[in-house]
């Protein structure tokens, strides 16, 4: 069975001319995979991480034929009853940790608080599990790193935090959305390391949001095109250079290359899309 089902999401936000559907008609299934959403900025990537999480904000409107995680029907659920899913169940790791860690609170004490809000154990373990989530993520020395803020930390280690923050109540499903855009290149493959690490050793299902088509080739198991809204090819991960729609054989001609000999690299074609 699935983990989770999406039939014919829509997001839809009012304008001056009317309403507008940022994501259009979309549909697929993610078992305890790793699944890459890819396109440009725009076509809807994030937004669909959002509405899987019930966070898309007022006034954008979230309608599906069927949004179903673990068996359960996420389709007018209370925000109560999607607070009690966000954590324990899914967890959504963001592209910048600057924005999403507070920096007035040390980080293990944001760790510890998000077992503290879902009622999970006791203050002793709490820390212990804790100090576990760090270590997890590789963090070498969590003790030190638990008693610092986050502006004392480096991003490639914040975005680790923030993973270590999401898995430590090892939710089911993790959402993460550009999670190495705002670090070095020398940390990207670390952080991706490490998710897929986790995915593998607790059998959680991850989508993972880019616009980087060889991180994602590299990374996931499947992957889905969007543009304008909607997916418009999927295809496996080693199939990438195999793809057939002109959006996808576009994104991929655009690549550069190590060894590139042309002068110009080649841009999108909508008139064929």
């Amino acid at each position: 069975m699935s983990l989770l089902s999406v039939r014919n999401l829509r997001v839809t936000f009012p304008t001056d001319h009317g309403p507008v559907d940022v994501v259009r008609g979309l549909s697929f299934d993610l078992g305890r995979e790793r699944l890459g959403i890819v396109g440009e900025s725009g076509s809807g990537k994030s937004m669909t991480g959002r509405a899987v999480m019930g966070l898309v904000p007022k006034p954008g409107r979230v309608t599906a034929d069927e949004l179903t995680f673990d068996g359960q029907d996420l389709r007018g659920l209370s925000e109560e009853a999607m607070r009690g899913l966000r954590g324990p169940a899914m967890s959504m790791v963001l592209q910048d940790p600057r924005f999403s860690l507070n920096p007035v609170i040390r980080i293990g004490d944001q760790i510890e608080e998000a077992m503290a809000v879902h009622g999970r154990l006791g203050k002793r373990d709490r820390r212990a599990r804790m100090l576990d989530a760090l270590s997890a993520v590789r963090i070498t020395d969590p003790e030190r790193v638990a008693r610092l803020y986050p502006h004392e930390v480096s991003g490639g280690m914040g975005q680790r935090v923030m993973i270590a923050m999401m898995v430590v109540l090892e939710p089911a499903l993790m959402i993460a959305d550009e999670p190495t855009s705002a670090l070095d290149v020398s940390v990207r493959g670390q952080v991706l390391d490490i998710l897929a690490d986790l995915v593998d050793r607790r059998g959680m299902g991850l989508m993972l949001i880019s616009h980087d088509l060889n991180m994602v080739a590299r990374w996931c198991d499947r992957i889905l095109v969007m543009y304008h809204g909607e997916v418009v090819e999927e295809l496996a991960a080693g199939a990438l250079m195999e793809a057939q729609h002109p959006y996808t054989r576009g994104l991929v001609a655009s690549l550069p290359k190590i060894d590139e000999t042309r002068d110009r690299l080649p841009v999108l074609d909508r008139s064929r899309l």
